[in-house]
């Protein structure tokens, strides 16, 4: 039997001068959320290149996300099993 469930993730960006912030969310089927920022900082000498910023600093955010789903899955691990679990990527 498949079970399809459903989430959602919303980004978001905002440069100020030399800095782009990414903010994610993520809505859980079962109502939780998570979120997680991202920020990267460009050399002044460097030429202005605002998809780039946004690269990387959405991948930082979404590295944060990563890394709290990982500890929220071994949150329910342990629930269930009365045991840690130590969940890498």
């Amino acid at each position: 039997m498949e079970t399809i469930v459903d989430c959602s993730i919303e980004m978001e960006f905002r440069e100020i001068d030399a800095t782009t912030q990414a903010d994610v969310r993520l809505r859980m089927h079962d109502g939780s959320q998570l979120s997680a920022q991202g920020i990267a900082n460009r050399n002044p000498d460097d030429r202005r290149q605002q998809r780039v910023g946004e690269e990387v600093a959405a991948a930082r955010a979404l590295n944060g996300l990563a890394e709290q789903l990982l500890g929220k899955a071994g949150d329910d691990i342990k629930e269930v099993m009365h045991e840690d679990a130590h969940l890498s990527h």
